[in-house]
């Protein structure tokens, strides 16, 4: 393998820049994302993270994936790293065991939510967060050199699959409570990285458990399943007359739930409940909780009237945590399921969010439905993704004069008891648009409006 990386210097060729987006790196495999761009990153990344600790790697079950961790090792080890492969498991298993095993950093190859023919790649520091911004300019200036990549012949790799137990333990052992009831529990897992582990962990608090979608399949990983597409897990749960269900995306990073009656409950209603368990038990410092922007109205009213403060943040979950940071909040998360708890986990961890809620029915007296509808009453809320393939225009949607317009016309409308947020992705070729209103007929009629003149002035023709 040294050999063949000295003698090949095209693989030094200059990647387009910014190469990290606002979650890693992501893109379509051979496209924006190639075996090359993988091993100068592995490369760039022994010479960025720190030194003489091991650089743990983690993957989901994409068919692109153990090719991108073939590449990424060999950079590592090109330049002279010790690195840990942990096999197929969670995002949040490479975050916690990167700064469990006071690791150099760790590397995640996974698109998240993605369709299965893209995929990614996720930097955490040494400390289990994010690689800051800073940081990611390092690797970047690493990666934009035209120097072929050299070879040290110090490097290893080492498989350490069983770390993963490691992870499992360190979720079980946030658990306090013991259940008062055996729960009967379906699991989507959406044929990703949530199938190494989930159906252990459900088994070992005594759940009754049944699967869907539950073997690594990189073929069928999100499509028409998992968080992102309740519909069979709805149908599961109502069918089976399950207690609930709980659905993860693809890197198990987030997770969202359906109570026994087939009802979606996303991640303010578990962000809310979990929360209000903790400030009854004085553990949320100044009642405070962390949100983004897309956080529910009804949410944000109903905390606030229960005496609690709310810290809002942009979308993602590294905003989220710098915020939990600088503020001293305990709890903080995002709609999309994305829950962080200060004392476990620097990023969303999917699983340890399920099994928390799970305790927390498991320990009361109510059905999660019940435990919903006694929190708040969300207001009714709408989301259109519009495809714009122009990424200038995607982020300059601000500029648009008549989508300003259309705007302004909307917030007219609604009034106080309606809001709009408009947003690029930052991982997909999307304009989000988001409308949320009092009355249903508000949200649905501007929501369609705004996106339709998005459409119309943003896409070329």
């Amino acid at each position: 393998m040294s050999h063949l990386l000295l003698a090949e210097p095209a693989l030094a060729v200059e990647p387009p820049a910014p190469v990290f987006g606002t979650d890693g790196i992501r893109g379509r495999v051979g496209v924006e994302l190639t075996p090359t761009l993988a091993l100068q990153l592995g490369y760039s990344c022994g010479h960025v993270l720190e030194q003489d600790r091991p650089v743990l790697l983690g993957r989901d079950s994409r068919k692109s994936s153990p090719m991108l961790v073939a590449a990424l090792q060999a950079g590592l080890l090109a330049a002279g790293r010790e690195v840990w492969d942990l096999g197929l498991c969670p995002t949040p298993a490479v975050a916690w065991l990167t700064r469990r095993q006071q690791a150099a950093g760790g590397l995640m190859i996974s698109a998240s939510h993605n369709p299965p023919a893209d995929n990614g790649i996720k930097v955490f520091a040494r400390d289990g967060c994010k690689l800051p911004r800073h940081r990611q300019r390092d690797l970047e200036q690493w990666l934009k050199r035209s120097a072929p990549l050299g070879c040290h012949a110090g490097g290893s790799s080492h498989q350490r699959h069983d770390l993963l137990k490691v992870y499992e333990q360190g979720l079980l052992a946030q658990l306090e409570s013991e259940p008062r009831q055996r729960l009967r529990v379906i699991l989507d897992l959406c044929w990703g990285a949530a199938t190494s582990c989930a159906v252990s962990l459900f088994e070992r608090i005594g759940a009754e458990v049944t699967v869907l979608h539950g073997q690594p399949d990189g073929n069928r990983i999100n499509v028409g399943c998992g968080s992102t597409v309740l519909g069979l897990l709805q149908q599961a749960v109502v069918d089976q007359e399950a207690d609930l269900g709980i659905a993860f995306d693809g890197d198990a990073d987030r997770c969202l739930a359906v109570d026994h009656r087939g009802q979606p409950v996303n991640g303010d209603h578990i962000l809310y409940l979990w929360g209000g368990a903790l400030d009854d038990r004085g553990l949320l410092p100044e009642h405070r909780l962390v949100i983004t922007r897309m956080a529910n109205l009804g949410f944000r009213r109903a905390w606030t009237a229960r005496g609690g403060a709310l810290e809002e943040t942009p979308v993602g979950d590294q905003h989220v945590y710098a915020a939990m940071e600088r503020t001293g909040a305990a709890l903080g998360g995002e709609q999309s399921g994305h829950v962080l708890w200060r004392q476990h986990h620097a990023i969303g961890d999917g699983l340890m969010t399920a099994l928390q809620l799970t305790q927390l029915i498991a320990t009361s007296s109510c059905s999660l439905a019940t435990l919903a509808e006694a929190s708040f009453r969300p207001y009714p809320q709408k989301l259109i993704n519009v495809r714009i393939t122009d990424q200038q225009a995607r982020q300059g949607w601000r500029h648009n004069a008549r989508l300003q317009n259309g705007i302004a016309a909307a917030e007219a409308a609604m009034g106080q008891d309606g809001r709009i947020l408009i947003r690029a992705s930052g991982t997909e070729p999307l304009l989000r648009v988001m409308v949320e209103a009092r009355e249903t007929t508000l949200v649905d009629v501007w929501c369609q409006k705004l996106a339709s003149l998005a459409a119309a002035e943003l896409q070329p023709s």
